[in-house]
């Protein structure tokens, strides 16, 4: 069964963005602005990119949606950054309704639209552990009744971190929350077009059933200077990373020490 990721990376789409501007040249101002392409890099490479390079089970497929007015410069350093991952697809459209052209393109980049698959939706800022793939997979085959049963079932990993990068330290708190966009999966059954952009991931629950597994920390989800969806943490629940927190890092995510000072080395620039 196909596995379809999709990651907007500062892409100008119409609507889908909490901070909202009057027109398109004003929000790509905004998304390419120099201070906050470079932290969206930096955040890509350190927190995205390691555990999408090291999956276990490695047959998926990923699209990065850019917009075709980012700077070339910017565009020529995303594929540099992503030549290693051959699962990565960069795909550069035009500004468009958010949910439309998110679903053409998941609907295009299915192998057989008569097969089910499964899809994610990743931000450019969050990570997924490395076995997210492979657990994903796996769930199909424990929850294959209901599979049959329903054409969309969400598969919902919902324990993992915060991250924020702050005065020279990463902040980290674990946390289980229902219906993050990391680590939710939903299963869409073959010659069904709807996809997972049309569902809101915390309204999942509304349209079709769910299952939660909670074994471990499956994503991490980061809050920095950009964030467009800032989760409300009390600055009082996130503490400095611990050596043990580094382990399960390392571990679970590909995020190691060379990546952790990336992250500090970004703070330090606010």
């Amino acid at each position: 069964m196909q596995v379809l990721g999709l990651c907007r990376f500062s892409y100008p789409a119409l609507g889908g963005f909490q901070v909202e501007h009057e027109t398109i040249q004003e929000r790509i101002d905004y998304l390419y602005a120099p201070e906050r392409m470079e932290e969206r890099f930096a955040l890509f490479e350190a927190i995205t990119l390691p555990a999408l390079k090291s999956q276990t089970d490695p047959d998926f497929d990923l699209i990065v949606v850019i917009g075709d007015s980012l700077p070339a410069h910017y565009e020529q350093r995303l594929r540099d950054l992503c030549a290693g991952v051959r699962q990565i697809q960069i795909r550069s459209e035009a500004p468009a309704r958010h949910r439309p052209i998110m679903r053409k393109i998941l609907n295009k980049a299915r192998r057989d639209p008569a097969a089910p698959c499964l899809q994610f939706r990743l931000d450019d800022d969050d990570a997924v552990a490395v076995d997210f793939v492979e657990h994903l997979r796996a769930a199909t085959q424990t929850c294959a009744g209901l599979l049959k049963q329903h054409p969309q079932v969400a598969i919902d990993f919902n324990t993992g971190f915060l991250v924020r990068p702050e005065a020279g330290e990463v902040l980290v708190a674990e946390v289980s929350r229902p219906y993050q966009t990391a680590a939710l999966g939903i299963y869409i059954s073959g010659g069904d077009t709807k996809s997972v952009m049309n569902f809101g991931h915390n309204k999942v629950y509304q349209n079709m059933p769910t299952v939660t597994l909670n074994q471990r920390a499956m994503y991490v989800r980061s809050h920095n200077q950009f964030n467009d969806s800032r989760q409300n943490v009390a600055k009082e629940e996130m503490q400095p990373i611990t050596a043990k927190d580094r382990q399960l890092f390392q571990r679970c995510f590909a995020i190691g020490d060379a990546q952790l000072d990336q992250l500090r080395a970004l703070s330090r620039l606010r």
